[in-house]
């Protein structure tokens, strides 16, 4: 016996069904969006946005959900607190991380 599968796309837009809808992304203040289009309506897409297009700035690509930086906070190096911690007789590591409880105690001296 054999099976045959057939998958048929719906265009968002319009409805009808085809075998030729391609995804299209976009992006509006801030919002991306993703529609299905068979060629005719993503001209139609195409043609309406071409003079934004024309008259705006490419910023680049963005894959998935963009990623907030995180904030640089003007803290003490991680040496200084070392320093810190041996002049007041708490033992700490010469490399890697500091304890916490050595950062909060700094910050109380501080």
């Amino acid at each position: 016996m054999a099976q045959k599968i057939l998958t048929v796309y719906t265009d968002d837009l319009s409805g009808h069904e085809s075998v030729e809808v391609q995804t299209h992304s976009f992006s509006l203040d801030g919002v991306n969006y993703e529609i299905d289009l068979v060629s005719e309506n993503y001209d139609k897409l195409f043609e309406a946005l071409a003079p934004f297009i024309e008259s705006g700035r490419k910023v680049g690509r963005t894959k998935g959900a963009s990623r907030r930086r995180r904030e640089v906070t003007h803290g003490p190096s991680a040496e200084e607190v070392r320093v810190w911690a041996r002049q007041n007789n708490l033992q700490v590591n010469d490399r890697g991380r500091v304890p916490a409880h050595i950062k909060e105690a700094y910050d109380k001296a501080h």
